[in-house]
């Protein structure tokens, strides 16, 4: 998908199609950003430029009747972008019957797909895989995230009923049975901010999560097997290159 500009995000984008008839698009266009001044308060910032509310929707509108649009999603709580994302893209969603995402994260077979296509083959453990000084590195930092997860935990999170041993079980449990790429995914998310994020739903789940409570007719563009084989497919070197990029 190629805009005006080119975006610099770190974040991958996602692909998310929101319909409300039968797609038989003819042209698309890139849809400007609305002028949608977003609230500083979830970034702990008293105010933001001007400019934020000029920056790229990632909303693309194919010309038709009624219209069909794209919408680009990343992986990350929705609080943190939701007051950023404009009304335009808003709009669409709203006034759509018919929403695809990525993956149908709202539906239990898909998550659990998700889990078993993870794991390394029956028998195989990550110490078999990894060189020895790795794997030791690996549970001496995963053992230090076990020991600070209680400090890193929110009142919100004890509010709701949640510990830290769940918190921990919840993102890296069973992670000797996982492959070397998850478990860099995994490590990734280790972090302060991201725990403390826990509990509340990545973008495009929210959207899904809203699109049921709005009765909307939902679906996926792919497939967990789609996701998990090129992923598994990454051989020891490929993702030790990739870890060193991030």
């Amino acid at each position: 998908m190629e805009g005006e500009k080119e975006e610099e995000e770190e974040e991958e984008e996602e692909l998310m199609v929101l319909e409300q008839e039968q797609m038989d698009a003819t042209n698309i266009e890139q849809s400007p950003g609305s002028p949608l001044l977003p609230s500083a308060s979830l970034l702990g910032l008293s105010s933001l430029p001007l400019q934020q509310r000029d920056l790229n929707s990632f909303l693309w509108t194919i010309r038709r009747h009624p219209p069909a649009y794209l919408f680009g999603t990343i992986h990350v709580p929705y609080t943190r972008v939701w007051d950023f994302i404009p009304d335009n893209s808003k709009a669409a969603f709203q006034t759509s019957a018919r929403v695809y995402f990525e993956l149908d994260l709202t539906d239990p077979y898909t998550v659990s797909a998700l889990a078993s296509c993870q794991l390394l083959p029956p028998g195989e453990n990550l110490q078999d895989v990894l060189p020895q000084e790795l794997y030791w590195r690996l549970k001496r930092h995963l053992d230090y995230v076990k020991l600070m997860m209680p400090s890193w935990m929110t009142p919100a999170q004890r509010g709701k009923g949640l510990y830290a041993d769940y918190l921990f079980n919840a993102i890296a449990g069973n992670w000797e049975r996982k492959r070397p790429v998850w478990v860099m995914l995994m490590v990734n998310s280790l972090t302060e901010t991201d725990v403390r994020s826990r509990g509340v739903p990545v973008l495009d789940l929210y959207l899904a999560q809203q699109a049921e409570k709005m009765k909307k007719s939902t679906g996926a563009v792919e497939r967990v097997e789609e996701q998990c084989h090129p992923l598994n497919g990454l051989n020891f070197s490929q993702v030790k290159k990739g870890r060193r990029e991030q």
